[in-house]
This record gives C-alpha cells, sequence and structure tokens, in this order.
C-alpha cells in the first residue's frame, strides 16, 4: 500500500514516516508541507492512501480532499488534527475521508486506523476487479464446468450466511431476501450497480417494493447492531471491520451517537454499497 503525506509540520511527517516503515504497513511514496504542491505531486506518485493534516496555511485539509477527490475518487484519505469540533469533524467526514484521528499522534491508535483503511482499500479494487470481470468470467463457462459453479454457489451463500450472522441479522426476514439477492446476481452473472435495486427485486419476486423495504430494514439493523458493539467496545473485530467496509464509518458513529441520547439523527445506510461489499465478502 502507498501513502503520501501532507503536513506542514515535518516533526509529524517524520514520525507517521517511521510509524508506516516499523510497522511494515506500507511505503511513503511521497511526502510535502505545502499542501498546493502536494495536489500536484500526487498525480504522479498514485498514492492509494493520503494522510493530511487538517490546518494548514496554504490550504486546509477539507478543501484539499474536496480537491483531490475530483481528480483521484479512488484515494482513500485519513484526516489529522488537534481540533475537536463535532461540526469540522463532520465537515471532514462529508468531505471523503476514512478515519479522523486526533493529535498529539498515538503510534498504536495510528497503526489500528491505518490497518483498517487498508483493509477497505484492498476490499474496494478487489471489488472493482471483481465487478469489471465477474459477468464476463460467468457468461463464459462452458456445460462442463457448470457442476463445480454449483458447489461454489454453496460455499459463498455459507461464507454470506456467516457474515450476517456475525451482524446478528440471519433471523431477519430480510435476510433471505438478501441471501436470494446475491444468489440471482451471481448465477446471471451481474452486479447491483447493473439495475435499481427494486428492478433486481422484481427478477425473483412478484413484490419487488416489499423485498426492497425487507432487505433495507435488515441492512439498517445490522448497522444498529455494530453501533452496540462498537459502544460495548470500540476495538471488537467484528465493528472494527465491517463498519468500514459494509457500512460507512460515519454513518455508524451517527447511530452510535444517537444511541448515547447525543443526536436525535440515525445513520443511514447506502445500500448498494453494503450490498455489494456483502457479494465480495460472500466470494472470498
Amino acid at each position: 500500500m502507498n501513502f503520501y503525506l501532507v503536513d506542514d509540520d515535518s516533526n509529524i511527517r517524520n514520525i507517521l514516516k517511521l510509524i508506516i516503515r516499523d510497522r511494515k504497513l506500507g511505503n511513503v511514496c511521497g511526502s510535502c508541507g505545502d499542501p498546493v504542491e502536494a495536489l500536484e505531486d500526487i498525480s504522479f506518485a498514485h498514492p492509494d492512501i493520503v494522510i493530511v493534516d487538517l490546518l494548514m496555511p496554504e490550504m486546509d485539509g477539507i478543501s484539499f480532499v474536496s480537491k483531490l477527490k475530483q481528480t483521484n475518487p479512488n484515494i482513500a484519505f485519513i484526516m489529522l488534527s488537534q481540533v475537536s469540533s463535532k461540526d469540522m469533524i463532520s465537515d471532514a467526514y462529508e468531505s471523503g475521508i476514512e478515519f479522523y484521528i486526533h493529535k498529539p499522534i498515538n503510534s498504536v491508535e495510528v497503526e489500528s486506523v491505518i490497518r483498517t483503511v487498508c483493509q477497505t482499500v484492498t476490499m474496494r479494487q478487489t471489488l472493482e476487479k471483481m465487478q469489471s470481470l465477474l459477468s464476463h468470467d460467468l457468461k463464459q463457462l462452458s456445460n462442463h464446468t457448470a457442476a463445480n459453479v454449483k458447489q461454489t454457489e454453496k460455499k459463498y451463500i455459507t461464507k454470506l450466511k456467516n457474515v450476517l450472522q456475525k451482524l446478528g441479522i440471519i433471523g431477519e426476514i430480510g435476510s433471505k431476501d438478501i441471501i436470494a439477492l446475491i444468489d440471482f446476481l451471481v448465477e446471471h452473472g451481474q452486479t447491483v450497480d447493473d439495475s435499481t435495486l427494486n428492478e433486481l427485486c422484481g427478477q425473483f419476486s412478484d413484490n419487488p417494493k416489499s423485498v426492497e423495504q425487507r432487505i433495507r430494514r435488515a441492512a439498517n439493523a445490522g448497522m444498529v447492531n455494530l453501533a452496540h458493539l462498537g459502544l460495548e467496545d470500540y476495538s471488537n473485530d467484528i465493528f472494527m471491520e465491517y463498519s468500514t467496509t459494509l457500512y460507512n464509518f460515519e454513518q455508524v458513529r451517527k447511530e452510535m451517537d444517537f444511541i448515547r441520547g447525543k443526536s436525535d439523527k440515525h445513520g443511514n445506510v447506502k445500500i448498494k454499497n453494503f450490498l455489494n461489499a456483502l457479494m465480495l465478502y460472500s466470494q472470498n
């Protein structure tokens, strides 16, 4: 995994380099103290993850992330700052960052966040490859391999059920619809992005609206369960993995704030992202 560091404090950049190198987290392909210069440099460095400070003299980190997202939408961002304002942190997440780390830097926290973001990036890259290859590969299968495909399907359904069980929603009515939907997609060489969710549900049900509602309720129940896990133990393995892959971490955090009574707003689930990630988990 390639990292690029943007912070006007050279000491912070050096500390991050040491953590990434000593913990064997990846390769630092570049660093810069000037965000304006970094915007140009990053186009040549091709990093997977950019770690950027929030408050810098030439350009703030939120503006930096927003500009870079326009030309490099696949880059993942981790933001650093001493700022604890909820509004600014919320703005940072809305700009497209994956995680927010408070200064002063704690090496254990930095390592944990980087490993989590690396896993998210790897999942996204794998998903993109699968989406471009899956349809073609399945359509090219001969009759001779059909039996093997069915055996593989049984394996991916088992893996899918395992993920749903970890989310605590295997007993939800919508979980059966989720399994049926992903089974249909794989069997027909399709992805969730090929059609609207309602159209996909209509492929295997006479009442697609009800199926879609059940799927959304089950996905939302999974996020609520994750939020409770995070409140009990922020380092819980299930919470750390699925809060950034099946769900958007900022939305899980909103749900945690709602549960604690700090907010009157629930977190939202991006249902297509949720289903795409489930499909990837079931086939890996």
